[in-house]
């Protein structure tokens, strides 16, 4: 039995926050940000629209594409950083919206590397027995961004992508996934304040600790080896080369980091899905927004042979071979 992905969605705010935007409210230049993320502009969420209504316009969109019921749905797994509150699931809300009567849900914490943390779950329910599970990555990057910061505030983005993985007795489907981690880098990429170990306070939100910090030059470096490393061994374990791969899906950060590990795979820019130029990094939502637009427009058709690859806090890195 595979999880087959039967459906993909997804859903961008309808608000557009260009460079020039950014321009006026910190110290930037459109140059300077092209040059050095490869971002022309991103979606900001709407005052009021949280993460869950993101999840259910991107998860109607996936069933729909599927044409599967949401009350077939065993399970609904959100992966996301920026849900609604600290408690309930955000999959919980989505859940509701969407009428999925009999389904479980939960949310999952990978980061950028949620989605694929989340379809290699998904995978194992299904092979256990369920039959449908709806996959979505939703955030809104905007609520945790310092935007007097800029060397984070020009990288964020918001939005949803989903898909919804249907058990197949075919060969198609996904093939395997590789997960990884190391907690102690977790300090390249944080939100320092608000949780448990630094409760919400006046000192909180004065010292922007609730907003997300990043060390850029440690981050690349590591980025770079961990998704040319990842990328190597779920090729190997599948018995591919880079050569019969028909799309390389990656978590859209950084251009630079795309650019250094489609060198240091072999990988022509023409297998490569990026549209980091009008999302920005949208975390645990890029990849499933990318693969909805390759659906789209034709890049990955049956059969198709796709590999997706992540990298993000935790530290973690992911990857995931699909047979479409």
């Amino acid at each position: 039995m595979k999880a087959r992905i039967a459906g993909t969605g997804s859903y961008a705010p309808t608000r557009v926050l260009t460079n020039a935007d950014l321009e006026r409210m910190v110290a930037t230049s459109d140059e300077w940000i092209r040059e050095r993320t490869g971002i022309r502009e991103r979606r900001i969420a709407a005052t009021g629209e949280a993460c869950s209504d993101l999840a259910v316009q991107a998860g109607r969109r996936a069933l729909t594409a599927a044409g599967v019921a949401a009350t077939d749905l065993d399970m609904i797994l959100v992966a996301t950083c920026t849900g609604d509150f600290p408690l309930p699931a955000t999959a919980c809300l989505v859940q509701h919206q969407l009428g999925a009567t009999k389904a479980g849900a939960c949310d999952l914490s990978a980061a950028c590397c949620g989605f694929v943390y989340a379809l290699s779950v998904a995978d194992a329910y299904i092979k256990t027995g369920m039959r449908h599970v709806l996959v979505i990555g939703s955030e809104v990057m905007s609520a945790i961004t310092d935007w007097t910061d800029r060397n984070t505030c020009v990288l964020f983005g918001d939005g949803a992508g989903a898909a919804v993985l249907s058990a197949s007795d075919g060969e198609r489907g996904i093939l395997s996934t590789d997960l990884r981690s190391d907690g102690t880098l977790c300090e390249l990429i944080m939100v320092p304040g608000g949780g448990s170990r630094t409760p919400p306070s006046e000192k909180v939100i004065t010292e922007r600790l609730h907003n997300i910090k990043m060390k850029g030059n440690e981050t690349f470096k590591v980025a770079v080896r961990t998704l040319e490393e990842i990328a190597r061994t779920t090729l190997s374990s599948n018995h591919f080369r880079v050569e019969d791969l028909d799309l390389y899906v990656p978590h859209q950060a950084n251009v630079r980091i795309l650019r250094a590990v489609m060198e240091r795979l072999g990988l022509p820019i023409e297998k490569v899905l990026l549209n980091l130029d009008r999302y920005g990094n949208t975390s645990a939502a890029s990849i499933p927004i990318a693969l909805d637009e390759a659906v789209r427009e034709g890049r990955i058709k049956d059969g198709s042979l796709v590999m997706l690859g992540a990298f993000g806090a935790g530290l973690t890195w992911a990857s995931a071979m699909i047979r479409w």
